[in-house]
C-alpha cells in the first residue's frame, strides 16, 4: 500500500536512463534510419517485416552486448575515473599549490626588479614622448612634419 509511492519514483528514476541527454546524437529509431521517398517504395509487407526485423535485432544484440560487456566496461570506467580523481586529489592539486606558493615569492622578487630596472627608464620615455604633438589637417601644405623635443 504505502510502498506503491516509492516504486514509482524508483521505477521513474529507472525510466529515465539519460536525465543530462548525454547521448541525444544516437538515433537507433527505424523512422529516423530509414526512409522510402515517394518514387520507390517497397511493399507494404517487406516493410512492415524490415521495420519488425530491424527493432528486434537492434533489441536483441544491444541487450546481448549490454549483458555480457557492460559490467566488464563499468568496471574498466569505475577503475578510471578513480584513478583520475586519486590523480587530482593527491597529486595535481597539491603540485599546484606547491608551485603557487613558490611563485608568490618569485612574483615579488620580479616585481621589485621590474620596479628598480625598468620603471625608471620608462617613465623617462614617457616624459620625453608626452611633449611630442601631432597635428593633422587636410588643407595643411606639403611640409615635413618637425618634431620639436
Amino acid at each position: 500500500m504505502m510502498s506503491a509511492k516509492p516504486e514509482g519514483n524508483v521505477r521513474e528514476a529507472l525510466e529515465d536512463r539519460d536525465p543530462n541527454n548525454l547521448n541525444q546524437h544516437i538515433q537507433v529509431i527505424w523512422d529516423d534510419i530509414v526512409g522510402e521517398p515517394e518514387g520507390a517504395r517497397s511493399p507494404e509487407c517487406a516493410w512492415r517485416l524490415s521495420r519488425a526485423c530491424f527493432r528486434n535485432a537492434r533489441d536483441i544484440c544491444y541487450t546481448a552486448l549490454a549483458v555480457l560487456l557492460a559490467p566488464p566496461c563499468a568496471l574498466c570506467l569505475g577503475c578510471g575515473f578513480a584513478c583520475l580523481a586519486f590523480e587530482q586529489i593527491w597529486c595535481t592539486a597539491p603540485c599546484l599549490r606547491c608551485v603557487k606558493i613558490y611563485f608568490a615569492s618569485v612574483r615579488t622578487m620580479v616585481r621589485s626588479c621590474m620596479a628598480a630596472l625598468v620603471v625608471p627608464p620608462m617613465e623617462a620615455i614617457g616624459h620625453i614622448c608626452r611633449h611630442i604633438r601631432i597635428n593633422l589637417r587636410r588643407d595643411a601644405p606639403d611640409e615635413p612634419d618637425l618634431l620639436v623635443v
